[in-house]
């Protein structure tokens, strides 16, 4: 992949994932410039229709770790609802209609970030008894004559064409409404009906989508690096306008002190966790 499609493929991941069209690689700069934070209530920017992050129903981890934010600072929650597509930051965040996005990639240039509060990686999504049990790369012989599913553009199809896979991938929508479509449940649905051998999909969605049917599917989380290829998995922070240092500290001071129930609840949906090790995180850390 050329450095150009590989920095779209970046910024659209960033877009799956919050609706911000962030790229890889620049900090925002912090500045002493007052904070304009509604402090009688949270304002969390959000998409509508987007599980297992957010929906309107509140029903997403995005839902749940906002509520325990809101805990912390003794407020209510309030939402302001923009679609999964360009321009959210700058209709929602910057024009001050909201005050955090809960879902930023780490060095998003166009937010403020906290601390990562979890990491994740893209994982194999396969049917259990299948024959291909205990499958963890892409590189793997037992693939060499199975059909991949992969969203083209995201950084996984770098190794998905390096192993040789593609000219018998099926190709799944990445930027999408996901009020209107949904590739990724689509494709998990396609490994149960035998359309696909293995769907490769972002952790979160990985995890949630093949336990919505029940536990004949295996989520294998990707951890091996291939050189020449762009990395799969990142660190996610909380978003805040750039400038507003004092929130962005509040923010650590309780992704530090609930990071416990803060994986808890990510474990719940079956989001592939890595420490700092890139070791599967398997129970909440104290």
């Amino acid at each position: 992949m050329r450095a150009s499609a590989r920095k779209s493929s970046i910024a659209l991941l960033s877009a799956l994932l919050a609706g911000s069209l962030g790229a890889l690689g620049a900090r925002a700069v912090e500045t002493n410039n007052p904070d304009l934070v509604n402090r009688k209530v949270l304002r969390v920017c959000s998409t509508p229709e987007n599980l297992p992050y957010s929906n309107e129903k509140l029903e997403g981890f995005e839902n749940r770790i906002a509520a325990i934010v809101a805990e912390e600072l003794k407020l209510p929650v309030e939402y302001t609802w923009f679609p999964q597509a360009p321009g959210m930051i700058r209709k929602t965040l910057a024009a001050k209609r909201c005050d955090v996005i809960l879902q930023t990639v780490q060095a998003d240039e166009f937010t403020l970030n906290t601390n990562a509060y979890y990491r994740t990686t893209y994982a194999l999504v396969y049917k259990k008894g299948s024959g291909l049990d205990g499958l963890r790369s892409f590189f793997d012989d037992r693939l060499k004559d199975k059909r991949v599913g992969i969203q083209a553009g995201v950084p996984a199809a770098d190794q998905v064409a390096k192993a040789g896979l593609m000219p018998k991938a099926k190709p799944y929508l990445l930027q999408v409404d996901t009020r209107f479509f949904n590739p990724m449940k689509d494709m998990v649905a396609d490994v149960r009906s035998g359309e696909i051998d293995v769907a490769v999909l972002w952790g979160p969605f990985a995890g949630y989508y093949a336990h919505q049917g029940g536990d004949d599917l295996t989520v294998a989380p990707i951890l091996e690096e291939v050189p020449g290829t762009p990395k799969l998995d990142y660190r996610m922070t909380m978003g805040v306008r750039a400038g507003e240092v004092a929130w962005k500290h509040q923010l650590n001071d309780i992704i530090k002190k609930r990071q416990g129930d803060i994986d808890k609840v990510l474990l719940d949906y079956g989001v592939p966790l890595l420490d700092e090790d890139r070791h599967l995180i398997t129970a909440a850390r104290q």
